[in-house]
């Protein structure tokens, strides 16, 4: 378990994190005294950190063990799921073919890269994409998009927008499919109002939105899932 899911208050995460304490692991060896010095809080408060640390421990250990007994999978099944997994696409051919088909769904992608190499632009490209209908190849899906630059462009977000409805009509025309319905719901402003951005400038507010993130998701159930258009 990482640290910023400990059942503790959020000022204390954020002080784990910045002492470099990043999992429960890393706190397995260290003693009450040593932790409130690094920490800069009472003993007694650093005992019920690693107290929490420990049961949280015991209960990651025993839900582990359950799981792989109870978890066999055939290897069918193994590649049934993989085949099966949803991808958005970068709108770059050669770039989805280094990604196994675009960015896959349920895992994390990382991006990096010296600064001006694309990466905002790439961000909000996907943004735009996961909202492609389910007609068109796409996910019919919304968008979380986290800023912590400052750097998210809402006119290119607009550019990226339209640019996407055209190549859809484009693909229309080539394949001779009812378009218009679907136009009507896929607005350039339509498409910005389906992205929801956060800008965060600290790691506790990252910390914070994660934690947040759960309940948002739960009010915004269309968030991440298709929704067909027409």
């Amino acid at each position: 378990m990482e640290i910023w899911r400990l059942p503790i208050s959020a000022s204390q995460r954020g002080k784990l994190i910045s002492a470099g304490y990043t999992s429960l692991s890393s706190l397995s060896s260290i003693s009450s005294s040593d932790l409130a010095r690094e920490l800069k809080v009472s003993e007694s408060e650093a005992m019920n950190i690693l107290k929490v640390a420990s049961h949280s421990r015991g209960s990651e250990t025993s839900n582990a063990s359950c799981s792989i007994v109870e978890g066999a999978q055939s290897a069918w099944d193994m590649l049934h799921d993989e085949e099966s997994l949803m991808h958005i696409t970068t709108s770059s051919a050669d770039l989805d073919n280094i990604l196994g088909g675009g960015i896959h769904c349920k895992e994390v992608t990382e991006i990096g890269g010296v600064p001006g190499i694309g990466k905002t632009q790439l961000g909000i490209q996907v943004a735009v994409n996961v909202q492609i209908p389910n007609d068109f190849g796409g996910l019919g899906g919304k968008a979380i998009y986290i800023d912590t630059e400052g750097s998210f462009m809402v006119e290119r977000a607009f550019q990226i927008a339209e640019a996407c409805i055209e190549d859809m009509s484009e693909y229309n025309r080539f394949l001779r499919k009812d378009f218009q319905e679907c136009k009507i719901k896929m607005l350039p402003q339509d498409i910005l109002e389906n992205i929801f951005y956060f800008r965060i400038c600290s790691y506790t507010e990252q910390i914070a939105l994660i934690n947040y993130l759960d309940k948002f998701l739960s009010e915004h159930k269309d968030v991440g899932e298709g929704d067909c258009c027409g």
